[in-house]
This record gives structure tokens, sequence and C-alpha cells, in this order.
């Protein structure tokens, strides 16, 4: 069996770990096996993408009444949650957010809207309009996270300025229907091929901590990386009342940093974005995730739950001597 270091090395060749090397590496025994886990994972990091770190924004620019059943969802309407409902924002307001992100340090704003279908008509012109005005103040590069999505949509959306699509697996393929039955895996694929074929960058990921075997977190992590992301956005489940998940056990902090640290193995030059969930799952062990294989993070509020302040995620990056990343257009 390889060391991860061994396993880093080869990933930067473009040889990949396996699923068998890198599952045991999920459950760490101590903080001796972490350690050089995340050794292995940092150096790839640095290797790969060097020292800075790039910040991402987003805004929940619809929220609640959807209509599929994700067990993890605070907005499914199959749920009974606390997560506040409401229309998608005006185009004024939308770009106010982006503004917003920009000042406080994001390079990346995505604009994010509930339901199972990339919205249409009038709807999306908003978003396109919005996310037009953003490309030309040249502050932000505008993303979107929009549900499945068809290549016309896909097309639109490029023609307005948008220069990244969104869209997570959320698990691997043979935990998938554990936790959703009314869409498959392989419409999440699709739509991100659709995202791919109209020019657009993609941002894929999931959710880790959703009762997942270690093997199927290792799964997600591949099936994630044959798609080629260029930013893969990692989530840690923090359970919400009201939802089918909301007694599955937490990960601890140590098997969160693992996970990170596996993700980067098995995609060694995208940016690995911590996302939801790592405040309550990770705690003050939270700015370790950069030593970890992280290369970027959101900051600010997620979608129906709280995030960290940027002031906060500013001063984690200088105490460990890395850049924050500035925009720069067609970066």
């Amino acid at each position: 069996m390889r060391s991860p270091r061994e396993m880093a090395a080869a990933a930067l060749e473009g040889q990949p770990p396996t699923l068998d090397e890198v599952t045991p590496w999920l459950e760490p025994v101590s903080l001796a096996q972490l350690g050089q886990l995340m050794a292995a994972a940092g150096w790839l990091r640095e290797q790969a993408l060097g020292s800075e770190v790039e910040f991402c924004a987003i805004v929940n620019a619809r929220s609640g009444r959807c209509s599929e059943d994700c067990a993890f969802c605070a907005q499914s309407a199959r749920h009974r949650t606390q997560a506040e409902v409401y229309p998608l924002m005006g185009e004024d307001e939308i770009v106010a957010r982006g503004r917003a992100a920009a000042k406080a340090g994001a390079s990346r704003f995505g604009i994010v809207t509930s339901g199972r279908d990339c919205p249409s008509g009038a709807e999306l012109e908003t978003i396109c309009g919005a996310s037009a005005r953003l490309r030309e103040e040249g502050l932000v590069s505008p993303c979107v996270s929009l549900g499945l999505l068809k290549l016309a949509q896909a097309e639109r959306l490029a023609q307005a300025g948008v220069r990244r699509y969104h869209h997570n697996l959320e698990a691997g393929p043979s935990f998938f229907p554990s936790i959703c039955m009314s869409h498959s895996f392989q419409a999440r694929v699709d739509s991100v091929r659709a995202a791919r074929a109209a020019g657009l960058e993609v941002c894929v990921g999931g959710i880790v901590g959703l009762g997942e075997s270690p093997r199927q977190r290792a799964e997600l992590a591949q099936a994630v990386a044959g798609l080629f992301p260029q930013s893969v956005p990692l989530n840690f489940l923090n359970p919400i009342p009201g939802t089918p998940l909301e007694a599955v056990p937490r990960l601890t902090p140590l098997q969160a940093l693992a996970a990170v640290a596996v993700f980067r193995l098995l995609n060694p030059r995208a940016h690995l974005r911590t996302c939801g969930g790592r405040e309550q799952i990770l705690g003050r062990l939270a700015p370790l995730m950069y030593l970890a294989g992280a290369s970027a993070t959101m900051t600010g509020n997620y979608l129906t739950t709280e995030g960290r302040q940027p002031q906060d995620d500013r001063d984690d990056l200088a105490a460990l001597g890395l850049t924050l990343r500035e925009f720069i257009e067609h970066a």
C-alpha cells in the first residue's frame, strides 16, 4: 500500500489513487495518521495551486418550496423546517449582493435558486441580466447554481456572461438513491455535462457525513474527479431539524479533515472549496482545512444557515501565511 505522499506525487503526475488506497485513510485512528495524510495533501495543494486561497460567496436568490426529496435539504417542500420561503429576487438586489461579496474579498459570486430545474422565461432573464451587469462591472466573477440544466439554458447563461455553473453530485452513485429518489444521479451528471458543452466552467462537489460509508465517501470524490471540474465544493452535513437526516451523527473534526485531504488526492488540480458545515463540524480546527488541502472557501452565509464573517477568514489566512486571491477578469 502506497503512503499518502507517494499517492500525492502520483496524483500530481495524473495518476490518482484508487478507492482501495484512500478509503482506510478516511477513518483516522490517530493524530499521527491524520497528520501524515494532511501533510501529503497540503504538499499537493501547494505544488498544484500555490499559496493563494480563493473566496467565493453566494446569494440564496429564491428560497424554499423545492419539489425534490433530497433528505438533507431544508428547502424541500416535503420537509417541515424553518427555512425561509420567498420568490426570486429582483435584478437590482442580486447585483447589490454581488457587489457586497466583492467588497468582502470574494472573487466569485454564486446566484443560487431553490427548485428542481433551471428557471426559464422571465426568471432566467432576471438572472442573466444580473450576471451581465456584474460581469460588466468587473468586480466579481458571476457563477450560478440553478438546478437541473438543459443545453439551451446553459448557452443562454454563457451568453449573459456567467463564467461557471455549480451543480453538486451530492453523494456517490451507490449512495445517492439513499438520499434522493425524485431524480437520478445521472440527471445531475448530465446537467454538469450540459454546462461544459456550453463552454461554462463547472463547480462540482457534494456533501460528506450523510450516513455514507467511508468507501462511499471516497466514491463521491472519485465521481467528482471524473467530471474534471475547475472547482470542488465540499460540504459537511450539519443536520437540519425537520429533515430526514436530522438525527444523523455529525462527522468528527478529524473525519472531516481526512475527507478534505482525500478529496484533494483525487482532485489534485481543482480548487477544493470548503463550504456548508465547516464552522459546525470543524469548529476551532477550521483553519487546518488549508493544511489538509483546501485552496478555497465560501465566506459569509450559506443557503439557510449562517456562515463565518469574511474578516475572520482573512485573519486565518494571514496567520497561516497564505494569500487571498484577488479577482482578475478572465483568470
